[in-house]
C-alpha cells in the first residue's frame, strides 16, 4: 500500500465526461486516507434537460456548476489543507471548458463577468491529475456506468467536450500536471493498473509528464 505522500497536499483529477476521474479519486482518498471531494454532477437540477436541450438550458446549468464548485472550493480554502490530504474529482476551470462549449454571446459574456469575479479566491491543487482518453472510449465507459441522464449524451458533442478538454491541458501551466492515457487501463477493476498508476503520482513532482501505461 501507498504511503500517504508528504506532498502534494491537495490533489485535483480532471477528464473528460467517462474519463474515469470520479473513479480514481475515490480509489485514491482510500489508498492515501485522504479527505475526498466529489462534484455534484446529479444534483444540478438542469442536467438532464441540458442534454435533451442543451442551447435552452445551457446557461442555468453552467451557472449552477459555476457557484457550487466555487463553494467547494472555498470550503477546502478555509481549512488547513496542511493537516490533510485532499483528492477533489474536478480542477475549477472545468467549468469554464463547458462554458465556452455550451454558451455564446450576452450569456457567455455573463458567464465571464461571474467567473473573473470569482476565480482568483479559488486555491490551486498541488497537482493536476489528468485522464486522458479517445472518444471511442469514453462513449463505452459512459454507456457502462448507465446514468440516466447521460442516455441523450450526444456523441459528436461528446468528442467536442473531448477535444477541448485536451487543448485546454497542452496550455495549461499553472500547476504540476500529469497526463495519463487511461485508453489501455482498467484502474477500477484491476489492482496491478491501479498500483502502478500511483507508483506513477507519487514519483511526480514538479512540471508536466506524460504517462502511457500498457496496463495489466
Amino acid at each position: 500500500m501507498s504511503k500517504t505522500p508528504s506532498e502534494p497536499r491537495l490533489i485535483a483529477i480532471e477528464g473528460c465526461i467517462g474519463a474515469g476521474k470520479t473513479s480514481l479519486a475515490k480509489l485514491l482518498s482510500k489508498r492515501y486516507d485522504a479527505r475526498l471531494v466529489l462534484e455534484i454532477d446529479e444534483e444540478n437540477p438542469f442536467i438532464s434537460k441540458f442534454y435533451q436541450e442543451r442551447e435552452t438550458y445551457a446557461f442555468q446549468t453552467q451557472i449552477f456548476f459555476l457557484l457550487n464548485r466555487y463553494h467547494q472550493y472555498l470550503n477546502l480554502a478555509q481549512r488547513d489543507l496542511f493537516n490533510s490530504v485532499v483528492i477533489i474529482d474536478h480542477l475549477f476551470h472545468r467549468d469554464r471548458i463547458f462554458a465556452q462549449l455550451n454558451l455564446k454571446g450576452h450569456e457567455l459574456a455573463l458567464y465571464d463577468q461571474i467567473y473573473n469575479l470569482i476565480h482568483t479566491r479559488v486555491p490551486k491543487p498541488d497537482l493536476v491529475i489528468f485522464l486522458q482518453a479517445t472518444t471511442d472510449i469514453l462513449i463505452q465507459r459512459v454507456r457502462k456506468r448507465g446514468r440516466e441522464y447521460e442516455a441523450l449524451l450526444d456523441p459528436d458533442y461528446l468528442d467536442q467536450v473531448n477535444r477541448a478538454f485536451n487543448n485546454f491541458f497542452f496550455y495549461y501551466s499553472e500547476t504540476p500536471l500529469l497526463v495519463i492515457n487511461t485508453d489501455q487501463i482498467d484502474f477500477v477493476e484491476k489492482k496491478y493498473d491501479l498500483d502502478e498508476l500511483i507508483n506513477k503520482i507519487d514519483q511526480h513532482k514538479i512540471g508536466r509528464e506524460y504517462y502511457n501505461p500498457l496496463g495489466s
